[in-house]
């Protein structure tokens, strides 16, 4: 919107200074809006959602443990998520570029993954469905947004912008790795559902302790923005021997409201919590995170950055597999990883300050990778 109205001030022969159009600024101003509307709506809205009685339930059935680890947390408003991605769609509407096919694929993750996120936290509050949105049907949602996602950036996108999202790029590794092209584009596409899935599930399953996955979410966003940030510059992408993305910067401009509305939301969200972020909000923002690092070109990466996130997953998927395999046998005491410290005895602040310090270690690591290369 600022980019048009600057536009439409300039025909009038308004002198505006350029400033307001560069990405740093624009950056910055993103996460200060979402930032100050989260905190100042954030008190009404915690509120209203005390008056509509949702709370969130307490699931006992895997780890019985938690109904008394956790007992504080029973009927705390959950469905914050709304607060953070309605700051965050605010600064996308104020302060990116509207003509730009990197908006509207951000805007669509968050509008089509946050919907998914209500209609599941919906299904649990009102008890038509104590689980909400069946695991099979989340995932065909998810699924269908990534297929119609990879379909677009393998044909109309990169009939106009070249094709480097047909290239894998690893780690610490200089320039592309792996071309895919003909048959091989199968194995693009179902690499990027499992990271837009993965990615988004994993966030999701980190969201049990207060201000765990926000304080994530802040890092990994961070790390991302910076790294859009430098793959939008030629000069800078070119001396990194990374790859110059046109338009990326708008990626950091929507990472960067991320930032703000995660900073926001931690207002209200640190222990004890005021309210939950609800799988309208982990769902999304995983969803967000895991895009941009598709149309960064640096999936591969996200595992590194992100491994606070990865490392929830694999506990999950590692307990189940134990169980079904291993004649009902355990890995971990509990799962998700966080509440297998809480058995452990460790306090919540504790288990949550600690994921933090790993999470910012492992960010570190990643942006560093762009030089060691």
């Amino acid at each position: 919107m600022i980019l048009i109205l600057i536009e439409f001030l300039r025909t009038l022969h308004f002198k505006i200074p350029t400033v307001f159009e560069y990405y740093s600024f624009r950056m910055s101003m993103a996460a200060i809006t979402s930032l100050v509307l989260t905190i100042f709506y954030g008190k009404v809205f915690i509120k209203k959602l005390y008056e509509l009685k949702i709370g969130q339930p307490i699931r006992k059935e895997e780890c019985p443990k938690l109904g008394e680890l956790h007992q504080k947390k029973e009927g705390v408003p959950t469905m914050g998520g709304v607060l953070i991605l309605f700051s965050m769609l605010v600064s996308l509407m104020l302060w990116m570029d509207l003509a730009h096919p990197f908006t509207w694929i951000l805007l669509a993750t968050t509008l089509v993954l946050g919907t998914l996120g209500a209609v599941d936290d919906f299904l649990k509050l009102k008890g038509k469905n104590s689980r909400g949105l069946s695991g099979r049907k989340k995932f065909i949602c998810q699924t269908l947004f990534a297929l119609f996602l990879a379909f677009y950036l393998l044909g109309p996108y990169a009939t106009q912008y070249g094709m480097h999202m047909s290239w894998l790029y690893v780690p610490f590794v200089k320039g592309p790795v792996i071309y895919f092209h003909g048959a091989l584009v199968i194995l693009l596409v179902l690499f990027w559902v499992c990271v837009i899935n993965g990615t988004s599930n994993a966030v999701n399953l980190t969201d049990g302790l207060d201000g765990l996955a926000a304080g994530n979410l802040i890092m990994v966003a961070s790390s991302l923005a910076i790294i859009a940030f430098v793959t939008n510059h030629f000069s800078i992408s070119h001396y990194l021997n990374i790859q110059y993305i046109e338009g990326s910067g708008e990626i950091a401009i929507y990472l960067s409201s991320l930032v703000g509305g995660c900073l926001g939301f931690l207002w209200y969200n640190s222990h004890p919590a005021q309210v939950i972020m609800g799988d309208t909000g982990s769902l999304a923002l995983g969803g967000i995170i895991g895009v941009s690092s598709v149309l960064l070109r640096r999936e591969l990466l996200l595992v590194i950055i992100g491994g606070v996130f990865v490392a929830e997953a694999l506990s999950v998927i590692i307990q189940v597999g134990s169980f079904k395999l291993r004649n009902k046998k355990r890995v971990f005491l509990c799962a998700p990883l966080h509440h297998h410290f809480e058995y452990l005895g460790w306090p919540e602040t504790k288990v949550v300050l600690r994921f933090w310090i790993v999470g910012f270690l492992l960010s570190v690591v990643g942006i560093l990778s762009l030089k060691f290369q």
